[in-house]
């Protein structure tokens, strides 16, 4: 039974997308059978794993609107254990159309519920809101990845992020959890990056990673050739992060006692 996990943050530009790709992607180079779905009109996570968007046929959008059957809209990546159910600017619709839906919070739960034994993770993209998508893919998780950006504003909001998991956890999936607060974009030569670390620590304490996605050419460069950072340049700092992010997920959830690679180190 495999194990759904969305990435949500209302705040935009913190590296949701990113992580989702590179993590999905080193999870499946760990051998793991790996599930994104892409949830986000913007439809980055799809272009950044190499498909056309232009020529997307369905979507997580026919899935949830349509009740297309969710196995019949997977499309493979160039990464072998990979797959994606591709986003499209008709997402953009989809929460006024649900509107009137009964049990509307649920609708992709439902869909996508009988993926879960195919594979050992599902990765969800959120968009920048707390609309109504983002609410399904909370209700639809096992569990949640908050990524915060090593930046001045990086606690704003998160407050709101946090109650409406606690609303979630009370009114439609009790058994959601925080897998875990994500430090991205952090730059050691930047004081605000190390305080910023600290902050988020000193509130969040065990429940931020270890692992910390460092600011990285490579990983900026890798979504334009849709490419997982892996593919397009696995020596890079970017890559072993992700890649040890990875294993700190799979130690986690208690798949594996791989040792990391050594990581950043803060002072």
């Amino acid at each position: 039974m495999g194990k759904i996990i969305s990435l949500a943050n209302q705040k935009g530009g913190v590296g949701k997308t990113t992580t989702t790709i590179n993590l999905a992607a080193s999870l499946a180079v760990l051998e793991q059978k790996v599930l994104v779905i892409d949830a986000d009109p913007q439809a980055n996570a799809t272009s950044g794993l190499g498909l056309d968007v232009n020529n997307v046929q369905s979507s997580i959008y026919e899935c949830i609107v349509d009740e297309i059957e969710a196995s019949k809209v997977i499309l493979k990546t160039q990464i072998e254990n990979l797959d994606i159910i591709p986003s499209h600017i008709d997402l953009v619709g989809a929460e006024i159309e649900m509107l009137n839906l009964p049990n509307r919070e649920k609708v992709l739960k439902n869909a996508i519920e009988q993926l879960k034994e195919d594979y050992d993770f599902i990765f969800i993209d959120c968009s920048p809101s707390l609309g109504l998508i983002t609410v399904n893919a909370l209700t639809a998780s096992d569990s949640v990845i908050i990524p915060v950006q090593c930046e001045y504003f990086a606690l704003e909001g998160l407050g709101k992020l946090l109650n409406t998991i606690k609303i979630i956890q009370s009114r439609l999936n009790p058994e959601l959890s925080i897998e875990g607060f994500l430090l991205t974009m952090y730059d050691g030569r930047l004081n605000l990056s190390n305080q910023v670390y600290e902050e988020v620590k000193h509130h969040f304490q065990e429940m931020v990673f270890e692992t910390v996605i460092q600011r990285n050419v490579k990983l900026s460069e890798a979504p334009s050739y849709g490419k997982p950072v892996v593919l397009y340049d696995a020596s890079s700092r970017g890559a072993i992060n992700h890649m040890n992010l990875a294993r700190e997920i799979l130690q986690r959830n208690e798949m594996t006692q791989m040792s990391k690679e050594k990581n950043v180190v803060i002072n």
